[in-house]
């Protein structure tokens, strides 16, 4: 690796939306996501990027989404780690 070099990851996630608490955790080999926020319009998806980039420690803008806007299961690449 180079001095200044960022690497970047994809991580599988599982998001629960319409949680109590907002949350990471580490499950297995994947990502357990709980969000407050509900599946509609966007607002879930949302959630998880900003909640992963707190995680993470990382930019918002660090955080895509690969696969799965529509599905629980997501692919999600992080760069800048």
């Amino acid at each position: 690796m180079v001095y200044g070099e960022r690497l970047s990851v994809k991580i599988r996630v599982k998001v629960t939306p319409n949680s109590k608490t907002g949350e990471v955790v580490g499950e297995g080999g994947e990502f357990l996501v709980r969000v407050k926020e509900p599946a509609k319009e966007g607002k879930a998806n949302r959630a998880v990027v900003k909640l992963l980039a707190d995680h993470f420690k990382v930019s918002q803008g660090s955080v895509v989404i690969l696969s799965g806007f529509k599905s629980r299961n997501k692919l999600i690449e992080i760069s800048g780690i």
